[in-house]
């Protein structure tokens, strides 16, 4: 495998271009503002990319939904779990049933379908379930069934 030459005089100011352009930096995240302005930056991207994974600014939804991810694993210390996983954790520590999400989710039906796997939450839902349990919409987005729950209220 050949590693590829960097051109640091084009990349450089595309990287410092780029950073500019956007109301966040992209960077790992160290601190509780930082992880406020990625979350809201990352809200208003779900608002914009939906559900459409071959949209131009998909990769860049998920680029900030893993910094924000890694950013709460590494300050929360929480298990590993699939979105459906993190919903059915929250109704239980909630008491919550099926019939309680069914108006945020779109139907009984739909929410069954969620929490047996059979169906993936999409941004809209993401983002209902995330202001109503006080965590970070990343929590039920991405392609890939490793999602960290973590509460992101100060209680």
């Amino acid at each position: 495998m050949s590693i590829p030459t960097i051109d640091t005089q084009t990349f450089a100011p595309a990287w410092h271009s780029l950073q500019r352009a956007l109301p966040v930096k992209i960077r790992p995240i160290r601190d509780e503002e930082h992880h406020a302005q990625m979350v809201e930056v990352m809200n208003a991207l779900l608002d914009v990319v939906g559900d459409d994974e071959e949209h131009e600014l998909a990769d860049l939804l998920d680029l900030m939904g893993q910094l924000v991810e890694d950013y709460e694993s590494s300050r929360h210390g929480v298990p590993d779990a699939a979105p459906h996983q993190v919903l059915h954790f929250l109704m239980d520590q909630h008491d919550l049933n099926q019939t309680d999400l069914a108006n945020e989710l779109g139907g009984q039906s739909v929410v069954s379908a969620i929490l047996n796997g059979r169906r993936t939450i999409n941004a809209r839902q993401s983002r209902a379930l995330a202001k109503r349990f006080g965590v970070s919409p990343a929590v039920f987005i991405g392609s890939s069934d490793q999602f960290r729950y973590h509460n992101t209220s100060s209680s």
